[in-house]
């Protein structure tokens, strides 16, 4: 598909974007309280950064609700890419040095481990 619409050929390693999803999800579960505090800030500035658009207060506050969950959903989104970025640098760290066959396993048990971690995180939140 892609060569169909690049004059130059793409190489796509499907065990390396698998490896790289499952690393990003561990970490944005491992990361949990960084990532949440990412996506406000995202939010924050994508409302701060649409309010320039707008020259009229009074339509600016009639749209404010809908633009808002618009925002915020564009920040969840996007807080998600600096997690790919280091979960493709952690599963090259790891084909690296254990070889291409533990990288998926590695990722498997790192979301595994960081899933019960932030279950952990969660629970002892909601008894103190």
């Amino acid at each position: 598909m892609f060569n169909d619409i690049f004059p130059f050929r793409f190489d796509l390693n499907a065990s390396a974007i698998a490896g790289a999803s499952l690393w990003s999800l561990a970490l944005y579960l491992g990361f949990s309280p960084f990532s949440d505090w990412l996506t406000l800030q995202l939010q924050r500035w994508f409302n701060f950064a649409e309010r320039s658009l707008y020259t009229s207060a009074k339509e600016f506050e009639r749209t404010r609700k809908a633009r808002e969950s618009q925002n915020a959903f564009y920040a969840s989104i996007f807080s998600i890419l600096p997690f790919l970025g280091l979960g493709a640098l952690c599963n090259y760290g790891v084909e690296l040095g254990l070889g291409g066959s533990w990288a998926i396993s590695m990722g498997v048990i790192a979301c595994m481990g960081c899933g019960v971690y932030e279950l952990g995180r969660r629970d002892g939140q909601s008894s103190e």
